[in-house]
């Protein structure tokens, strides 16, 4: 064969792969297109990318943009129908009872009712509920907590670092094992990473069940990488059960690079310790079904109905088994649209969508005291110009918005009027309320309210109020990130 042969077979080759990686793409945007019902502005960019760059932007689509999956496979099956039903009917009652006894407080079962319609969960009236703001007092006493458990603990957490508070836990988890306390361990595969793996080792030998939520072996190559299961729950013995957005690491004392880190967790007594339960039982029957749970029964502390407080609350869950009506997300448009003289807000990342984007805008136009709170340090730097562009859409439209100065502020708070507040794991971005299975504690408690507030106007002391003025003098480079920021979160 003369080397114009040889030539000539490559370009023919060659010519035949661009034509099987074209016509992939095309696949790839039909997809896009009219099965996973992509918003127009990430379907042009996913156009752009996979017509001028086939082999580039095919690859990117396979690792970011690709969800369409079986929703099925997200359906718990180890709790049965039944089992669910049951769990519901224990409390199915106390929302109408409420509503019929508290006449005067129809605002607040007005909300409740339209929580419950949207998909939360299992509304209680007899709640002790504390609320950790900082990372020292709330590891300290779960810790306490943990290390009294007699029965069951089932934790389910995004993170949990290979440092000394990951390594503390799993060792005490060990020795409870040892103690014949039974320990369910269920973290995320992605968010574990590089986790304590020796100390998980230890923990199985010892006889603790774990499991993480999808494989990391397939996760590379599975549409479900997007799909992390962001939620931190700890339930002990059954009857007190801690949740909201603090991982387990030692960065999250304020000892990491960071700095000082704000966050939020709540520890629940009372029965609204059953819904988490369901939650973890749902997860971990879906991640494990090879080591099965016992039934709820088992798990659950009766005293919980009896004994507790008087803080109302429901539990809200969401994620892409819940799409497209997840309850988290209409959990945050309701309560931004019924908010009627302040909302507050915190959230590492904000990226609402485009109907919470116009709520917030014309919340703070009939002249609600709107404030949001955000990060001024940058864990994530596509998400840290996302925040800024964010920002200066809705300062134009009256909200105020403020950076936090002193370390890095993680919490995921939105506060209401003077009742209503939550605090859990979801951000108020489109990965929380599309992508990521999260969890939240909506509570209905002046007492909580008032001191979420303090905090919130504590946090704002340590501030600096943003402004369109700043926006508009930032530099060629910083618009060129933001660009390319908005582009990667149309991406995801």
């Amino acid at each position: 064969m003369t080397d114009v042969d040889s030539i000539l077979s490559f370009t023919n080759i060659f010519s035949d792969l661009v034509m099987v990686i074209v016509i992939m793409d095309v696949v790839a945007l039909i997809i896009a297109l009219f099965l996973e019902r992509y918003d127009p502005r990430a379907f042009t960019t996913w156009l752009i990318l996979l017509l001028f760059l086939p082999p580039v932007g095919f690859i990117l689509y396979l690792y970011m943009g690709a969800t369409i999956y079986n929703r099925r496979k997200f359906v718990p099956k180890n709790i049965s129908d039944t089992q669910l039903m049951q769990a519901h009917e224990w409390q199915r009652d106390v929302l109408e009872r409420d509503i019929e006894a508290h006449p005067e407080a129809a605002g607040i079962f007005h909300m409740a009712k339209s929580m419950e319609n949207a998909g939360a969960w299992s509304y209680s009236n007899n709640n002790d509920i504390s609320v950790y703001t900082e990372g020292d007092p709330l590891f300290r006493d779960m810790i306490e907590d943990i290390r009294g458990a007699k029965r069951s603990i089932l934790i389910e957490y995004y993170i949990i670092r290979n440092d000394h508070d990951g390594n503390e836990l799993l060792e005490l988890l060990t020795q409870k094992v040892r103690e014949g306390v039974e320990v369910r361990l269920l973290t995320d595969a992605f968010g574990i990473g590089k986790g304590p793996k020796e100390g998980i080792f230890r923990f199985r030998n010892a006889g603790g069940h774990y499991a993480t939520f999808h494989s990391s072996i397939n996760l590379a190559l599975s549409p479900k990488k997007n799909n992390r299961n962001h939620r931190k729950i700890a339930l002990i013995d059954g009857r007190m059960a801690y949740c909201g957005g603090f991982n387990i690491g030692d960065e999250y004392r304020g000892e990491g690079p960071l700095g000082h880190w704000r966050d939020a967790t709540v520890k629940v007594s009372g029965a609204g310790v059953l819904p988490m339960l369901v939650r973890f039982c749902a997860d971990w029957q879906y991640c494990a079904n090879r080591d099965p749970l016992k039934p709820m029964e088992a798990y659950i502390d009766v005293t919980i109905y009896t004994n507790g407080g008087s803080d109302r609350m429901q539990l809200i869950s969401g994620g892409p088994d819940t799409m497209p009506n997840n309850p988290v997300q209409m959990q945050y448009h309701s309560m931004i649209v019924n908010a009627r003289s302040r909302l507050y807000i915190t959230t590492p990342y904000l990226g609402p969508d485009d109907s919470m984007m116009v709520a917030l805008a014309n919340a703070a136009r009939s002249g609600v005291d709107v404030r949001i709170l955000i990060p001024d340090k940058k864990d994530h730097i596509f998400l840290y110009w996302n925040n800024l562009t964010c920002a200066n859409e809705l300062m134009r439209s009256g909200v105020r918005i403020w950076r936090y100065n002193d370390g890095f502020v993680h919490e995921k708070m939105i506060l209401v009027d003077d009742v209503y507040s939550s605090v859990g794991s979801a951000n108020l971005d489109h990965r929380s309320t599309t992508l990521n299975f999260e969890t939240n504690v909506m509570m209905y408690s002046e007492r909580i309210n008032d001191q979420l507030c303090e905090q919130f106007l504590a946090d704002l002391e340590r501030s600096t109020e943003y402004s369109c003025e700043e926006f508009d003098r930032r530099t060629t480079m910083m618009k060129i990130r933001m660009a390319v920021s908005w582009q990667m979160k149309l991406l995801a």
